[in-house]
């Protein structure tokens, strides 16, 4: 169902903006997109400098391609969220940046309506000719707007980003763990230097290692784990999972779609590792091309990812904030994924995942499904 909620002035509109996006931006412009009168979405971007000159009009065109990817967008109003004073020298601060993404908009057809600004000591719009020097009072703007079960919106946009909490009895139960999968496995696989046997082996493993001739079923599975209580052996036996990444692929892609996804995904790997090439069609989900993943299979499967992340071994670290990174990523959250690649890389600065999540974030690249609206 469509929740309408009217936002009759400016100053409506501006108090309305953190309820679309979830989160109150700070040193941040959003772009709201319209359909006719309608909102469909937030686009937010990290402000550029206030002295960023010639480049402004790159920055611009960059912002309002990534509006004009809405196929039904029509319109577009600029906010500015800044922490600066209202006035900078005889203009509205970002009031060049500001002007240079409306020029960018009338020339792709965008109706712009209105462009505001809320500073640390006021706020306004950008074509309002009657707006006083210093901006209009915060005090203007509405505490209520009838939103119906209304979240909390006091926190920016790195909001929760930090890792779950685990403690050190949890961390060492894990490690364990998975110490143990790893030598069964190794035990399972011949590959064992003759110092242990099957009879030597912890039950626990065993059956953890049970688990893992059928991949995509224990990947099914895990997003139902309750991942405020993971059992140390199934947390272990998806950490030794995604930190294999051909085994972590097929993770991704069966989140990002469905079991059968995974089922094909694995044979594709299978198939890739006896020399045949690996289909396009799966290669490309990886990319964020394809079908419209389910945003709540994405979001158990990050939350999954950020709780083996705190809980696992440092070791292991870097592949599983690796994988929540894409998983912020193809839910179009840029900021989340930056901050877990980042650390994923200072574990382990040649991490390949880490680095191609980073290098979507800095060239502004989201998946292609972002600009989709539900049931389209």
């Amino acid at each position: 169902m469509t929740t309408i909620i009217k936002a009759a002035t400016a100053a409506d509109f501006l108090a309305l903006v953190p309820h679309l996006a979830g989160y109150t931006p700070t040193e941040s412009i959003a772009l709201i997109p319209f359909r006719g009168s309608r909102t469909i979405g937030v686009m937010r971007f990290d402000l550029p400098p206030v002295d960023a000159g010639e480049e402004l009009d790159r920055i611009a065109a960059t912002f309002i391609g990534m509006v004009c990817k809405l196929a039904d967008a029509d319109g577009v109003t600029p906010v500015v969220f800044t922490d600066d004073p209202f006035r900078s020298d005889d203009d509205i601060v970002h009031g060049e940046l500001v002007r240079a993404i409306m020029r960018r908009a009338d020339a792709c057809g965008l109706h712009v309506a209105d462009a505001l600004c809320l500073a640390a000591d006021g706020w306004g719009s950008y074509l309002d000719p009657e707006c006083p020097p210093e901006g209009r009072s915060r005090s203007e703007l509405p505490a209520e707007l009838g939103v119906p079960e209304p979240r909390d919106v006091s926190g920016d946009q790195a909001a929760g980003v930090d890792l779950p909490c685990a403690d050190l009895a949890e961390k060492e139960r894990v490690g364990v763990a998975l110490r143990a999968i790893e030598a069964t496995v190794r035990v399972v696989c011949g590959e064992s230097d003759g110092s242990g046997s099957m009879a030597e082996l912890d039950p626990q493993a065993i059956a953890a290692v049970c688990s893992l001739d059928d991949i995509p079923m224990l990947f099914e599975d895990a997003l139902r784990w309750d991942v405020d209580h993971l059992q140390p052996y199934d947390a272990a036996a998806l950490t030794w999972c995604l930190a294999r990444p051909s085994l972590r692929d097929v993770a991704l892609s069966q989140w990002a779609g469905d079991m059968v996804a995974g089922d094909d995904a694995l044979e594709a790997q299978r198939r890739w590792e006896d020399g045949e090439d690996y289909p396009d069609d799966l290669a490309l989900v990886m990319f964020g091309e394809g079908p419209r993943p389910d945003p709540d299979r994405l979001q158990r499967a990050l939350d999954l990812a950020r709780r083996l992340a705190a809980a696992c071994p440092r070791d292991a670290a870097a592949a599983l904030l690796a994988t929540a990174g894409w998983l912020a990523w193809a839910l179009g959250r840029s900021t989340y994924a930056h901050w877990h690649v980042s650390r994923a890389l200072d574990l382990d600065p040649d991490h390949g995942l880490a680095g191609i999540v980073s290098s979507f974030v800095s060239a502004g690249h989201l998946p292609e499904w972002a600009f989709e609206r539900p049931g389209r």
